[in-house]
């Protein structure tokens, strides 16, 4: 295998296989943005309607009336928030997504020359709002596993349709480097997950690359680096703080 070559190829693809805002079907929204103190000028609404009208699902505040597959993983969800950036004369804020590992996923900033608050912020954040794609949301992570032969049902979305899905089954295996016991779960023939046995929080995300048996790995701090199948087993670069490598190998039980 020639490594290098690997390594400059998962450096490239950090991009491409970055999370997206339209990765993901459901947002949460909060009832009040924190940064805006006695009025948030309508802005909690604004927003709301905008990600509707960009084919996103926006969560209701309880959490118990949440979908069961957004409830029963909070990875499923993306949460927003509007920052406000005003300046002497300006109007601003700064849109945010961040993940269900409190990783911002997506900032845009919007600014309004309209001086007066309650048509300048909605104007500002209408700007923040260009840099959101409308949703096309990926295979849906599984509830938490209840035992290791688990057949998971999880919900896809249609590129053609948001409202249209189907179940894809995924099925799980289990690996060890000794310390921990994780599961392999084949989300879909181009993705799986390594998750920790007992929970669907990913430890891995493992993408297919243009070379067979070899992935493109989103760890769940955020760093990307390269996986592979190697004698039946899931190895993993895992990358050190002094820029190196070190070679994890999760062996199959």
């Amino acid at each position: 295998m020639k490594k290098i070559s690997i390594l400059l190829l998962a450096v490239c693809s950090t991009a491409i296989f970055g999370q997206n805002v339209s990765d993901y079907k459901y947002i949460s929204v909060p009832g009040k943005f924190q940064t805006f103190k006695n009025n948030s000028y309508g802005l909690e609404e604004y927003l709301s309607k905008a990600l509707k009208n960009k084919s996103y699902m926006v969560l209701p505040a309880s959490v118990d009336q949440w979908p069961s597959e957004a409830k029963d993983n909070s990875c499923n969800v993306v949460t927003a928030d509007v920052l406000n950036d005003k300046s002497l004369f300006t109007n601003k804020v700064i849109l945010q997504f961040k993940d269900c590992n409190n990783k911002v996923i997506l900032e845009s900033k919007g600014r309004s020359d309209i001086k007066e608050f309650e048509e300048g912020f909605p104007d500002a954040l209408k700007q923040a709002l260009v840099k959101v794609g409308v949703s096309s949301p990926k295979a849906m992570l599984p509830a938490q596993a209840q035992s290791s032969n688990v057949t998971h049902t999880v919900q896809t979305s249609s590129s053609e349709t948001t409202t249209a899905s189907s179940s894809v089954s995924t099925t799980t295996s289990n690996y060890s480097n000794g310390k921990s016991d994780l599961q392999k779960i084949q989300i879909d023939a181009n993705q799986f997950i390594l998750a920790k046995s007992g929970s669907s929080v990913p430890f891995a995300v493992f993408k297919t690359t243009s070379k067979k048996d070899v992935f493109i790995v989103k760890m769940a701090d955020g760093n990307t680096t390269i996986g592979y199948f190697e004698n039946g087993n899931i190895v993993i670069d895992i990358p050190q703080a002094d820029g190196r490598y070190s070679k994890e190998v999760f062996a199959g039980k």
